[in-house]
């Protein structure tokens, strides 16, 4: 399988930077478009999902997350253009495994890369492995790139 389309999942963290030019490095060596999405973490808001609408005390931070999200994708795609001919954003609210392998599923996305943030331990049972539930759930190839070494705290 040669990958035509390539997503690559970031929360703009220095540990999905490795995952990111892995992504750039398929991308150039398959000629194939990469899109890169960012999912804005509806739990972390203390909502497990927006399904049903948007709390109004939450609209204004969430406003503000988008504007930052935006802000960050500019410069992603400033760097990445430069490098790939075809580079394409997205932003969801949602839980991010979930969110990503529908991503993929609605888009023809033929490889995943994302990061992995290497936690074990505590902090790995408690806020469990984006990267684990999308190797299970996803439809395509899944590419997990180990983050940088010393990135586990707890």
């Amino acid at each position: 399988m040669i990958p035509k389309r390539i997503l690559v999942c970031t929360d703009f963290s220095e540990n999905s930077i490795p995952a990111r030019e892995c992504a750039v490095d398929y991308a150039k060596a398959f000629n194939a478009s990469l899109l890169v999405l960012h999912i804005v973490n509806s739990s972390r808001l203390g909502y497990p999902a927006f399904e049903a609408g948007v709390p109004f005390d939450l609209q204004g931070v969430l406003l503000n997350i988008q504007e930052e999200v935006r802000k960050a994708f500019e410069e992603v795609k400033q760097d990445l253009s430069a490098q790939i001919e075809s580079v394409s954003t997205h932003s969801r609210v949602g839980v991010p495994a979930s969110e990503i392998t529908k991503f993929a599923e609605e888009n023809a996305i033929d490889l995943i890369v994302m990061g992995t943030h290497g936690w074990t331990g505590f902090r790995h049972l408690i806020l469990g492995s984006t990267a684990a539930n999308v190797v299970r759930t996803a439809k395509c190839p899944v590419l997990t790139v180990k983050a940088q070494a010393g990135t586990d705290e707890i």
